[in-house]
């Protein structure tokens, strides 16, 4: 079991925190301060919700003797990321009356809205709870969103695929009823009040879990690099099973050893859907059970897979389960991108999937995104699929409702964006970073279309310009924008430096490896140059970047 002595000061917090509650009524109702309570700040997490600050105007407010301006990220859980256009038009007014107004979709399958003063979020959660949302558990030491892959061409069998992400999210949700309570006003009713619950108990897990779930040959989701990965087996027409893992994270600590990102490893098959279910609960009470709980750096799932080893954790698991893995099936990933532009599904319906870059919808410097998103979902004729790559797939088309849909991504140069951005930008990713993020020692999302726009010339020099080269980049070690998973990552160490890894596969089967420390931006400009050039003269037949820069370099830095 995990470590009971040396609990770090979160672990008291939880157990103290009466289902969740804490004392967050009373932190919402003190009109003095922005913030909360520290130990609500912990808590409100769980709730979907981080408190952050506005890191722009730190130093100006200090020199005023002013607060920190504090504010509140409200994040939604949406598992599988499908939302209705009422949904898509009620999440717009909300984001605008509350929030920075700029809807931001995350790499995992949901949406968060940025900027809300303490005020706000209450009225934010009623008005989302109208639309039939909430951000239970979107963050915290519980179950996150769980994604699956988001284009229902990939498979016939989509749709029941998909419906597995709403019943392991739903079998995954704390039974406290704190957040209906708080946000939404409802009654304690005493029986209630502080229901068991059998997989969190009062101490929940050690840190954050996440589950993802791929449909081969597509691992749009990045299947590998959740706590537990679930890919599913289709032969001949048939859902077979699937294949299950456990051990993915990206997370790290500058300077310390002990922390690395990992990809998860597979225990093997399980041929129902039932079986599926009951493992994955049991993977989270191991993880419960004999997690760190001293150490917050070494707590993720994939630090007590390695502690205790993979055999042993797989034992564990089929021995709460009651039956074993079968071995694993073969499957094959053949690529890891969105699918752009229109496509119809065996359905006859029509998806267009569109290039949101870094996940920012809003309208800016004449491109009225946002504005003709509304539009769109004003017809009622498109549901919206967000993807774990940022963006947004307008769905569930009718043929004879294809042409009114068109008419309006044309008019808003929704289509013309997408057609139009470099292969490299629609394999980009970057998380929030400055100026919300606390953890961020660089710029992501603000910076990384700028530097491929310095780029995007060095890949015409080298004709370069339709090669699907991944490039993410994080503002700390941190992996919210999965950079350790590219085929070239920067990840920050300081303010306009980054350190560059590659080696990284295209498929997401391989992690990348630092291989220059804390580039400014000429800096890296100049290496890319270099390694593209070399990249272009030197390559086998077919070889992507990721696999160029793993043979010809990562193989010799050791």
């Amino acid at each position: 079991m995990s470590e009971q002595n040396n609990l770090s000061p979160v672990e008291k917090i939880k157990t103290e925190s009466k289902g969740l509650r804490g004392t967050l009524q009373e932190s919402l109702s003190d009109q003095y301060t922005g913030a909360l309570r520290e130990q609500d700040q912990n808590l409100v997490k769980f709730h979907g919700m981080y408190q952050q600050d506005d890191r722009d105007r730190r130093e100006e407010r200090n020199q005023k003797k002013l607060e920190w301006l504090y504010s509140y990220m409200i994040r939604l859980r949406i598992p599988g990321g499908l939302i209705t256009p009422e949904q898509w038009a009620g999440l717009h007014h909300i984001a605008g009356e509350y929030s920075t107004g700029t809807i931001k979709i995350t790499t995992r399958q949901t949406v968060q809205l940025h900027g809300l003063l303490k005020s706000q979020t209450k009225p934010t959660i009623q008005s989302f709870n109208t639309l039939h949302l909430d951000s239970i558990a979107a963050c915290g030491d519980v179950n996150r969103n769980v994604t699956c892959t988001s284009h229902p061409s990939e498979s016939p069998l989509h749709g029941k695929v998909h419906a597995l992400a709403a019943k392991i999210s739903e079998l995954c949700l704390p039974k406290t009823t704190a957040y209906y309570e708080i946000w939404l006003d409802e009654e304690q009713i005493e029986e209630k009040k502080n229901p068991e619950d059998p997989l969190y108990q009062n101490r929940y897990l050690p840190r954050k879990l996440k589950i993802g779930i791929a449909i081969p040959p597509n691992n749009d989701v990045d299947v590998f690099i959740n706590d537990i990965a679930i890919i599913a087996i289709i032969q001949d027409g048939e859902l077979k099973g699937y294949n299950i893992g456990a051990g993915g994270g990206l997370g790290a600590t500058h300077g310390n050893t002990a922390t690395y990102p990992r990809l998860a490893s597979v225990f093997g098959f399980l041929d129902t859907e039932e079986k599926v279910l009951k493992a994955v609960y049991e993977i989270i009470t191991v993880q419960r059970d004999y997690g760190n709980r001293s150490d917050r750096k070494l707590s993720r799932l994939k630090y007590t897979i390695d502690r205790l080893g993979i055999i042993e954790y797989k034992r564990l698991v089929e021995e709460r389960s009651g039956f074993q893995f079968e071995e694993a099936k073969p499957y094959e990933f053949t690529q890891r991108k969105d699918r752009y532009g229109w496509e119809q599904n065996h359905e006859g319906k029509w998806y267009f999937t569109l290039f949101v870059e870094s996940g920012r919808v809003l309208d800016e410097n004449g491109y009225l995104l946002k504005t003709g998103l509304l539009q769109v979902a004003e017809t009622g004729k498109a549901n919206f699929r967000f993807t774990c790559n940022q963006n947004l797939i307008l769905a569930d088309i009718l043929p004879e409702h294809k042409a009114e849909i068109e008419e309006i991504l044309h008019e808003h140069g929704i289509i013309s964006y997408t057609d139009t951005a470099s292969a490299m930008r629609k394999n980009s990713i970057a998380c929030v970073a400055f100026n919300t993020c606390s953890l961020a020692l660089a710029e992501a999302q603000r910076y990384l279309p700028s530097l491929i726009t310095n780029i995007e010339p060095i890949l015409e020099k080298y004709g370069l310009q339709q090669d699907d080269i991944t490039i993410r980049m994080t503002g700390c070690p941190n992996g919210c924008g999965r950079s350790p998973n590219a085929e070239i990552g920067l990840i920050g160490t300081a303010y306009g430096k980054y350190n560059l890894h590659i080696g990284g596969d295209r498929l997401g089967m391989r992690l990348n490896t630092k291989y220059k420390d804390s580039l400014e931006e000429t800096q890296i400009l100049e290496t890319l140059d270099v390694l593209f050039s070399d990249y272009v003269k030197d390559k086998l037949p077919h070889e992507t970047f990721g696999d160029f820069t793993y043979r010809t370099i990562v193989n010799h830095l050791n």
